[in-house]
């Protein structure tokens, strides 16, 4: 099965405990403050591979999270951080932030990798703590708690050249005689239900050929298959624009190239201007005479429309050929890595700066509960509160010493806070008390 749009859900690890310990040995009693660090939690990091064409290993699991952060131990001992969770995508896969629309990667060559979300940090032990003043803390740091977050995968398929026409122009058939590839092939209409890639040989180079399903009138709006698939043209350098000079379906040969331009334009000005290569195909059904006939016609008409058509305002190359008697096909070859060779390649998109995977450790809320405390919230409470512990006085008034410097209790104060009043912060409360 063909996949090439989904949602999933991703979580970096979270950060391990900063741990309490005091050293202790038989020459030892009362040793000094021991505890480790946390372990950094594991990160979520996209990888592109040449080895997957779909992301239809996506359909049935939609979640990833990396490892957590082991907590400290004892004797100075830090948590091992969290393995990272790498996912493989294929390439020409867009990340985007399923929330802001954004995209935050483009995952272009095999290879490339992107750090999606960072592990949480690791807590502080106790021995991170001690001073000269304080040489006995009992209280250490939880470790970062990290967001869930979705993100909307998309393939857009990577190809030098790719192929459009109508249903059953010869598209599957030429990509099966010029290429590795073998698509599916049979004498009816969207045999081509998903988009295949080929490399062509052509002497010592390679180029990559994309066959892309049939577009009919409307597919920019959705009509038939083609409008699902017109993303994986986007990237290619070249088309080659199919059209069955035979006219054995009873469409009009003119009148189908003008259709598929006029689809292209719909759906992307980029796409309409590139430059094309007209490839009349299935020459083999018409006598020489009938044949040369209906060609001579159709350049007739083609000339007519140059005006109309950026990517023939130098001139247009039209090549007839018969993909089952292989007829003229070296010389299509030849042609295409011709234009190649003049043709810049593809470059992935260019990605603004992006918050994603910001941490907000500075935001502030104040809400009035129903009982009437005063409820503090937000990114600095978050940070803050990992490293109070209620239990020990000093790491409580290490606590109410930030509140007043950082200006929380002015905020509170300009909200209207009195004494006797009720504050609550995460499972901290307390009466303020001038």
């Amino acid at each position: 099965m063909f996949l090439d749009k989904v949602k999933i859900s991703i979580k970096a690890g979270n950060g391990g405990k900063g741990c309490v310990s005091f050293y202790h040995s038989k020459q030892t009693i009362n040793g000094g403050p021991d505890g480790g660090e946390g372990g950094n939690g594991g990160s979520i990091i996209f990888k592109a591979t040449n080895n997957q064409n779909t992301l239809y290993n996506f359909k049935f699991k939609r979640k990833f999270e990396a490892e957590n952060g082991q907590d400290g131990m004892g004797k100075k001992s830090s948590g091992k951080k969290g393995a990272d969770k790498i996912i493989e995508v294929p390439c020409g896969t867009v990340i985007s932030d399923a929330e802001s629309g954004k995209v935050i990667a483009d995952l272009h060559n095999d290879g490339d990798t992107f750090v999606a979300l960072k592990g949480g940090a690791g807590g502080h032990g106790n021995m991170y703590y001690a001073t000269a003043t304080r040489q006995a803390p009992r209280f250490s740091q939880t470790g970062e708690v990290v967001k869930e977050r979705e993100v909307i995968l998309e393939l857009k398929t990577i190809a030098d050249v790719g192929l459009v026409g109508y249903p059953n122009v010869g598209k599957s058939t030429l990509l099966s005689v010029i290429s590795n590839a073998r698509p599916k092939i049979a004498n009816y209409a969207f045999t081509t239900l998903v988009p295949n890639l080929g490399v062509v040989q052509f002497h010592e180079n390679t180029f990559v050929v994309a066959d892309i399903p049939g577009l009919i009138e409307g597919a920019s709006e959705g009509v038939g298959l083609g409008h699902e698939f017109l993303k994986h043209i986007e990237r290619v350098r070249l088309i080659l624009h199919l059209v069955d000079i035979s006219e054995s379906e009873g469409r009009n040969a003119i009148e189908d190239f003008k259709t598929i331009n006029e689809e292209l334009l719909k759906y992307s000005k980029k796409l309409a201007n590139l430059e094309q290569i007209i490839v009349l195909t299935k020459c083999d059904l018409l006598p020489e005479e009938e044949k040369n006939l209906k060609i001579a016609d159709f350049e007739i008409e083609l000339n007519k429309l140059k005006k109309s058509y950026k990517h023939m305002k130098n001139g247009v190359e039209i090549l007839p050929i018969s993909s089952v008697a292989h007829q003229n096909i070296e010389n299509l070859k030849a042609v295409i890595w011709q234009k190649l060779e003049t043709i810049p390649k593809t470059k992935p998109i260019q990605i603004e700066d992006t918050d994603f995977d910001k941490r907000d450790r500075t935001s502030l809320n104040i809400e009035r509960a129903d009982d009437g405390a005063f409820v503090v919230s937000g990114g600095y409470v978050d940070n803050l509160v990992r490293g109070i512990v209620l239990s020990d006085y000093k790491s409580f008034a290490y606590f109410q010493m930030r509140l007043k410097n950082d200006g929380v209790i002015q905020k509170l104060l300009e909200e209207g806070m009195k004494e006797g009043d009720t504050v609550r912060i995460k499972d901290i409360e307390f009466v303020y008390e001038v």
